[in-house]
């Protein structure tokens, strides 16, 4: 199938992208950061996805993953805005087969930094939105909110000893989640799930369950 991945330069976008060309599909990939992928099956767009005038012409999408995202630098332009505009040019069309959204579990439970917080439940609404959208092409749209990932965006808290102990305290599982199980998770919900739609999987070792939200001051 051909997969369309926003922000596959680094974390989630690049995980993801590497486990469905490891599985045979070809992916196209937006980012505003160089390409840090070599795969024939790859091709890459650089681009800012709040550009909506400067947004590549790609044919014949199947499945859309709306994984670009940022943390207090416009986030509602970028996570949500942004979001609804590539889904727009890309997901609402016949031949699409699915549609996933990355959040977050802070859209569920309002914790981090308000505006990210806001821009990520804004993803919960539009997702059921979307998914009303695209069942008369017989296509699902979900989307999954993981909690922590290890990623370089959250290395600020990974690498201070403090801040881990007091993460680590409230998260039950005891650790976080890698970028490769989120993959997984994105890989079982666009091409292993055909019924599943509308809905908003957190996916976050029972963080939501017990949240205390920790960061650098």
């Amino acid at each position: 199938m051909k997969i369309l991945i926003t922000g596959t330069s680094q974390g989630i976008g690049r995980a993801t992208a590497l486990l469905f060309l490891e599985r045979g599909h070809s992916v196209v990939g937006l980012d505003r950061q160089p390409s840090s992928i070599a795969h024939e099956g790859y091709t890459h767009h650089l681009c800012d996805i709040r550009n909506y005038e400067g947004l590549p012409a790609v044919d014949g999408v199947e499945v859309l993953i709306n994984n670009a995202g940022t943390q207090n630098e416009g986030d509602i332009d970028t996570n949500l805005k942004a979001l609804i505009r590539v889904t727009e040019k890309y997901g609402l069309r016949e031949g699409i087969r699915s549609i996933l959204n990355i959040g977050s579990a802070s859209g569920h439970t309002g914790a981090e930094f308000g505006e990210y917080a806001a821009s990520k439940g804004g993803v919960v609404a539009y997702t059921k939105h979307i998914a009303m959208a695209v069942a008369k092409y017989g296509a699902t749209c979900n989307s999954l909110d993981p909690g922590g990932v290890i990623t370089p965006l959250n290395e600020c808290v990974m690498t201070d000893a403090e801040l881990w102990a007091e993460i680590m305290a409230v998260t039950p599982l005891k650790r976080w989640a890698t970028a490769e199980e989120i993959a997984e998770w994105a890989y079982f919900l666009t091409v292993t799930n055909g019924f599943c739609t509308g809905q908003s999987i957190v996916v976050d070792g029972g963080e939501s369950t017990n949240f205390h939200f920790v960061w650098p001051k």
